[in-house]
């Protein structure tokens, strides 16, 4: 034979040869899915013959990459065996869950042995599926707090007990454990924070460090839901608003009607120097729909209301003035409502006490947001609407005068008597309009909103956010109290011994003297920036002990936005023409779409290491 190489050589270099082409195809298959699960797209298609015109996203983008790039051409699809083309459905699912795990890996690990909180809320899929999300917020090394998903568990029943034998399986998949918990972070089901049932309660007879606060985004959401629903004004102003964004918006037609409207009125402006123009203004928009459960949603309502308010006009007056229109009388109705002095008082009135409220909605969604500046957020939101009270009455009433000229609606006389409606003169309440506006409507509704806001937020008033609010950095540390944070030690029995929150006492002295004389502590604006500038000051190890109680001050829950943000992109994920989305499928995917910065950093070489040591394959590498 003539045979110039042993048997063996040759079969080792078939070998290599055969290594190498698996390698190259199972890199390819795993960049197709990494473009699919960073984009939140579907894998499959509905027809993956090899006759099929669309094969489905997956094989798609891998016959680009062929069509591409010879060396992966050379090896993929018809170029290889047929039991070894790494395109099946099992094989995409195991290296999705591959990338879930190893995403969710880093995330355990960043976290350690530290301790942490846990933010849960539960949604129902687009399948009727409830589904329950788990995130958890923690400080890292850096002393930056950082909120991470854990998992996405499907729940088939939402009782108090099941939610927690789910959140224990989690934990145990992930070697974490109830006994690292330090706070808890749910919305105001009785399931959740039920006093004597509810999650909240049976974790804490677990764990009794594992503090409960109610997310501050949603207490101000119910609160702003609840003035709507004790002044019948508000909650007239809200229906009608609603009827006007589904009439206005219920059709195409009257829909582009409206957009065609307002970009000639915006250009007008625009060229009268009424508006003026820049990157990112006067871009086009529709009525936005209000909503019980969106936080701003109101506000952005009544924004867009206003803003777009004569083109909303023209088109009411159009469908009155069509004959085949099935909503003039509707149309009739909400014409004359929004064109009332009562209708235009109401929306600019809460328009200017939502853009109060709504700045505070807006900082509670932060992740990195305190429970110490949140106090102080909810603190400013109720001087500033003290002082609309006391001294915004001229300048909001001038305000809707101007508007009132502005779109051609009557404007009544504030020293007649004021007729309710429904009343005539002879029955009339002896007071004048101006005392009506104001006194029934300006100061009752401001109170209302305080009352609310009071009622909802009472828990600032407790021993913890007390003790809390006292390692607030700001004005050189005023709000410092010795005794306060040595409560707020006691308060944690496993975190802090006896001897320790002796020591801690001494420890505070020397922090207090040192931080307010050091000018690397000035300025700062919360414990978040306190917590990170002791870091970069390395004086985290010189008071480990203020550290630690800076730590667990900083992992109590502010807000639930992180899983809501969770539930927004499962519906991205879980689609109703992608119905049919396995379970762990949807959590596999959700995991590395969500923590996008995280799963970048996983390079392909990890994830074809824990795909090999998965289970037995075909060829090993």
């Amino acid at each position: 034979m003539n045979q110039q190489q042993h048997i063996q050589t040759i079969v080792n270099k078939q070998n290599d040869q055969a290594r190498s082409d698996y390698r190259k195809r199972l890199t390819a298959s795993i960049d197709c899915i990494r473009f699919l699960l960073r984009q939140g797209l579907a894998f499959r298609g509905h027809d993956e013959t090899e006759d099929s015109e669309n094969q489905g996203n997956f094989l798609e983008i891998l016959k680009f990459l062929c069509d591409h790039n010879e060396d992966i051409k050379r090896v993929a699809i018809d170029k290889c065996p047929g039991n070894l083309k790494l395109t099946s459905p099992d094989i995409q699912k195991d290296i999705v869950h591959v990338c879930a795990i190893e995403t969710t890996k880093i995330i355990v690990q960043d976290l350690k042995d530290s301790f942490f909180s846990i933010l849960v809320d539960e949604a129902r899929d687009v399948s009727t599926k409830e589904q329950m999300g788990v995130v958890v917020r923690y400080v890292n090394n850096d002393g930056q707090v950082i909120e991470r998903i854990l998992g996405i568990v499907h729940v088939t029943n939402t009782t108090a007990l099941s939610l927690k034998v789910a959140i224990e399986d989690l934990f145990f998949k992930h070697n974490l454990s109830l006994s690292q918990l330090r706070g808890q972070g749910y919305d105001g089901a009785s399931n959740m924070q039920g006093e004597y049932n509810g999650l909240k309660t049976l974790i804490l007879k677990e764990n009794q460090s594992a503090f409960y606060i109610h997310c501050f985004a949603h207490q101000l959401q119910l609160a702003l839901v609840a003035v709507a629903k004790k002044n019948v004004s508000i909650e007239v102003l809200f229906i009608v608003v609603n009827d006007i964004v589904n009439v206005v918006g219920g059709s195409c037609k009257r829909r582009d009607i409206l957009l065609e409207n307002q970009a000639i009125k915006v250009f007008e402006a625009l060229e009268t120097g009424e508006l003026l123009s820049g990157r990112g203004q006067n871009q086009q928009s529709a009525l936005k729909r209000p909503s019980e459960t969106r936080w701003s949603s109101h506000y952005n309502t009544l924004i867009s209301l206003v803003r777009m308010f004569s083109s909303v006009i023209e088109v009411l007056d159009l469908i009155i003035e069509n004959p085949k229109s099935e909503k003039r009388g509707e149309a009739s109705r909400l014409l004359d409502a929004l064109q009332s002095f009562d209708m235009v008082f109401c929306i600019i009135l809460m328009k200017n006490i939502l853009g109060i409220t709504n700045e505070l909605s807006l900082a509670l969604q932060r992740k990195d947001q305190d429970i110490v500046n949140a106090m102080n957020l909810v603190k400013i939101a109720k001087n500033r609407l003290q002082s609309m009270r006391e001294d915004g009455w001229s300048s909001l009433l001038d305000e809707i005068f101007l508007f009132c000229v502005k779109h051609d609606i009557n404007i009544i006389n504030m020293d007649d008597g004021y007729i309710a409606r429904g009343r005539s003169r002879r029955n009339a309440e002896n007071v004048t309009n101006m005392h009506h506006y104001r006194v029934d409507l300006f100061y009752s509704i401001i109170d209302l909103q305080l009352q609310e806001l009071n009622n909802r937020f009472n828990e600032v008033s407790t021993e913890l956010l007390i003790c809390v609010s006292c390692l607030s950095p700001m004005d050189s540390f005023s709000s410092f109290d010795k005794k306060r944070l040595a409560q707020l030690a006691q308060l944690y029995p496993d975190d802090f011994s006896n001897v320790e929150v002796l020591a801690l006492e001494n420890e505070l002295e020397t922090y207090i003297i040192d931080v307010r004389s050091s000018a690397d502590f000035n300025n700062l604006l919360g414990v978040n920036d306190l917590a990170i500038k002791l870091v970069e000051t390395r004086k985290n190890t010189l008071y480990p002990l203020v550290y630690r109680l800076i730590s667990l001050a900083l992992i109590l829950p502010i807000s639930t936005a992180t899983v809501e943000r969770v539930f927004s992109a499962m519906k991205i994920v879980k689609t109703r023409l992608r119905n049919r989305v396995g379970d762990q499928f949807l959590a596999d995917c959700l995991v590395p779409y969500i923590e996008k910065d995280i799963f970048d950093c996983i390079d392909n070489e990890t994830i074809i290491h824990c795909f090999q040591n998965m289970k037995t394959r075909r060829c090993q590498l």
